[in-house]
């Protein structure tokens, strides 16, 4: 008896119900249309910075997904240097921050690259650069072999694990990618977001690599959107949505692993998850163009360079309450710096005192409807 879905006589012949799919998929491609044709109706440089932003926000929350924190002002440095954007000064980035950066825009920037296994494995050896996973040595760069046991995903405390989900076995791997790759080069009709739903759940099922199998499943997924769109330019992140809705990305994974061969119940999740993504996205835009306005307000004002770095950090999404302290440590300077910063930029109504006193003071940026 199969407990999984590839251990079914039919795998892989995927089946969906398309006429229970055809309204999810109609209004997620309305809403790509009418963001794309918002984006192309913005100036080069507006353009730019909610590409950046998209970018930064894709690569740190694909991270996240998987417990790993990224320190988003080296992921965006690390993404301006490879666009050639201009930024000012850029952070100083790790070298595993460099590698998931690399897999995203090569996955995107290069979508129509065929994708091969060895692409795949250059991916992976990316993803980390000194042959680890946290204190565990993996094989990089290659499909697994299973020399400890089976690849399971499980959970729960040492000595009594829940196992969620066993993978194929090694020695399967190379005629499954073989399989894979051939559809997803193939000239196949299915509509490509649909495409991208079931490269993203066949990879992630498949499981070939020691680690990152996550990353680069999302990676593909967002290939197979790029080649949909034709275009290189993303402004909504499919990975950030994943990441607030989680707990209910790894339940409806689970149950399809678990199921048989239909998969309408995954595409209609991944449906309905894109289209939040791409909806989600009308608030990086306000962002953007806030930031925008708000430089303009204060084009004349000198700044100098450090209060330029905080402001901008505020602006690009700050999380918390900025405070005296806070912006000591952002600026790298005194807390009397960093006070005297603030002082300046409350007097020429950059920054405005929030409600609260004493060890409860923080500040927050004015906007032009202040």
């Amino acid at each position: 008896m199969a407990t999984y879905i590839w251990q079914h006589g039919d795998w892989p012949s995927w089946r969906f119900d398309a006429a229970r799919l055809a309204t999810p998929l109609a209004r997620v491609r309305h809403d790509q249309g009418r963001l794309i044709g918002r984006m192309e109706s913005l100036g080069f440089k507006l353009r730019d910075e909610a590409w950046l932003t998209t970018l930064t926000r894709d690569v740190v929350k694909t991270s996240q997904i998987e417990g790993q924190q990224l320190d988003r002002e080296q992921v965006r440095s690390s993404i301006a240097r490879r666009l050639g954007l201009d930024i000012g000064a850029l952070a100083p980035v790790d070298r595993h921050v460099d590698g998931i950066v690399e897999v995203m825009l090569d996955a995107t920037r290069h979508y129509d690259h065929p994708l091969t296994g060895e692409r795949l494995c250059a991916w992976h050896a990316a993803l980390f650069p000194t042959g680890r996973s946290g204190l565990s040595k993996i094989r990089v760069g290659t499909w697994r072999n299973d020399s400890t046991g089976p690849m399971q995903v499980v959970s729960g405390p040492v000595g009594r694990p829940k196992v969620h989900y066993t993978a194929p076995p090694a020695d399967r791997l190379e005629a499954e990618i073989e399989r894979f790759l051939e559809w997803f080069e193939g000239a196949d009709p299915l509509d490509g977001v649909l495409k991208a739903g079931l490269a993203h759940l066949w990879l992630v099922t498949l499981h070939p690599f020691d680690d990152g199998n996550g990353r680069i499943a999302r990676a593909v997924g967002d290939m197979a959107l790029a080649r949909s769109e034709q275009t290189v330019q993303r402004f909504y992140s499919v990975s950030a949505q994943i990441q607030k809705e989680r707990s209910d990305y790894y339940d409806i994974l689970e149950r399809t692993q678990k199921g048989d061969m239909d998969v309408t119940d995954w595409l209609m999740w991944f449906l309905g998850c894109l289209q939040r993504a791409v909806s989600q996205s009308r608030e990086m835009l306000a962002a953007v163009l806030g930031k925008a306005r708000f430089w303009e307000r204060f084009a004349a004002s000198p700044m100098n360079e450090r209060r330029i770095k905080v402001l901008n950090r505020l602006l690009d999404g700050f999380e918390g309450k900025i405070t005296t302290g806070k912006w000591a440590k952002l600026a790298k300077c005194s807390q009397d710096t960093a006070y005297r910063d603030i002082l300046a930029l409350i007097e020429i109504g950059a920054l405005s005192k929030a409600q609260g006193a004493g060890r409860g003071t923080h500040y927050e940026i004015r906007t032009d409807k202040e």
